[in-house]
């Protein structure tokens, strides 16, 4: 049923001049299903005052509820004569709707509100349909759609994951925003979270650490306390860009997150200096933008000064870990080779202020769009590095878009960081091991099979002439059975 929906919102979607490219079109989606989400959210909490015998209040309220503008109903059915549309509807969501929900950042009562959120949304956002009769079958489209239920709200969080997949793969720009959710899985089960433990993402991008780590975590939620305990104290984010965050609130939200605790803030601009133990995670999660040449004032923020943003955010994220606190995260496999003052500096500051016991080194195409091979660092801080296990990910095909990473590709490699043990693919370096210049810790797999020797000139050549001999010969019997 969803999906037949989002099929019919992206054929409308095709014919409206304002949604250009995939970027634009889970932006839009993005604020129509978030209304009509908070519609049944509103509907359920009503229903639930009214069996405990108490009053409720509604956050939005009057002509601009989802009833009253986007589907107003005579006897279950819409009523075309008071539904607003064309150039009448573009107008109310433009010069009335927005306005209003956009101030509530303004009088909601705190920043970790759903009403700050919403706020905060309609800020942000502009409405980019220009022609009010798509928008009316959008909304219609849109209004068949029901959250009611867990089943319902999970249906539609994987519809709506595929959609910022398919963003991710649109550009490079909204590839920032999306990472291998068999990836994240991985990750996650290695790190371990337990419920309790705050889980952080400094550069949230679309939410999909946080979203799984919920997911993850979810099934051991068993009493109440658990369970407020997952919505309001447990996932924590930052993210720069606008579009990154409001599509990262809306991602939680159709998770089930009512609340999420996510700062629109450039996480680079805090000095790692002033990082207090209040501030700090049990669990960070993070894939970094990498690239991106910082701004000087921005490198003042870090004792180890780069331009290189992946380089800034792992210093940032050492020091936001809590003591016996764990991390994954992605970066470029350059870091461990590179012989520039900031990689030796930062990997030497990794090794002594954390215990860097795996790295899983990615293959080419595990970021569809990307021409850079990757590597996910896991530590824990705490004790200093004493020895690093190493693993070779081989899904034993070439990866991209017809044939992108999967669970099971990871599996083993779950499986075996367990216990950490040699093979094929996986091995162990001693600190003690490492070049004390350098700190180089290249992926360089010794126990791979030998590869075959080359041939030399002479062999090859001689190779060569034999079947040309060969040829000839065939040539030649061919010639005489004429």
């Amino acid at each position: 049923m969803y999906d037949n929906a989002f099929n019919r919102i992206e054929r409308e979607l095709r014919n409206e001049e304002g949604v250009a490219n995939e970027l634009d079109y889970v932006e839009q989606t993005s604020w129509v299903l978030f209304l009509k989400y908070l519609h049944d959210l509103e509907s359920e909490r009503r229903d639930r005052a009214e069996l405990d015998g108490k009053d409720y209040t509604p956050i939005i309220k009057g002509r601009y509820t989802w009833d009253q503008w986007a589907a107003p109903k005579t006897e279950g059915k819409l009523d075309h004569n008071r539904a607003l549309i064309g150039d009448d509807l573009i107008r109310f969501v433009n010069d009335n709707l927005f306005p209003y929900l956009a101030s509530f950042r303004e009088t909601a009562t705190g920043p970790r509100t759903i009403e700050y959120k919403i706020g905060e949304i309609f800020t942000e956002l502009r409405n980019k349909f220009r022609s009010g009769y798509i928008l009316r079958d959008v909304l219609e489209t849109v209004d068949e759609l029901a959250f009611n239920t867990q089943a319902q709200r999970h249906e539609l969080s994987q519809l709506y994951e595929s959609r910022i997949r398919r963003m991710g793969n649109a550009g490079r720009n909204g590839g920032e925003y999306y990472t291998p959710r068999p990836l994240i899985r991985a990750m996650i089960k290695v790190t371990d979270p337990k419920i309790g433990e705050t889980i952080y993402d400094g550069a949230v991008g679309s939410a999909g650490f946080l979203c799984e780590a919920f997911d993850h975590l979810r099934p051991l939620a068993t009493t109440g306390t658990d369970w407020e305990t997952l919505q309001t104290r447990t996932f924590y984010g930052q993210e720069k860009k606008g579009l990154a965050y409001i599509i990262g609130i809306m991602n939680m939200i159709l998770h089930g997150i009512e609340t999420p605790n996510l700062i629109h803030s450039n996480t680079l601009n805090e000095n790692v200096m002033d990082i207090q133990e209040k501030d700090r995670h049990d669990i960070i999660l993070a894939n970094p933008p990498f690239g991106g040449g910082e701004r000087r004032e921005v490198q003042q923020n870090f004792p180890i000064r780069t331009g290189e943003t992946a380089y800034l955010f792992l210093q940032h994220f050492i020091r936001k870990l809590r003591a016996g606190g764990r991390a994954a995260v992605v970066i470029k496999n350059t870091f461990l080779s590179n012989t520039d003052n900031a990689s030796v500096a930062l990997r030497k500051e990794l090794l002594e202020a954390a215990e860097l016991h795996t790295i899983l080194d990615c293959p080419q195409g595990t970021f569809q769009g990307a021409g850079v091979k990757t590597v996910v660092l896991f530590f824990e801080k705490g004790a200093a590095t004493r020895d690093i296990w190493y693993y070779q990910l081989d899904p034993g095909r070439s990866m991209g878009k017809t044939n992108p990473l999967n669970d099971d590709d990871l599996a083993e490699f779950i499986e075996l960081q367990r216990t950490r043990p040699n093979g094929p693919k996986s091995w162990i370096v001693n600190r003690a091991d490492l070049d004390d210049d350098t700190f180089d810790l290249s992926v360089k797999n010794p126990n791979a099979p030998e590869a075959e020797a080359l041939r030399s000139p002479e062999e090859i050549i001689a190779d060569m002439l034999a079947r040309d001999a060969e040829t000839a010969d065939i040539l030649e019997n061919i010639r005489g059975m004429l």
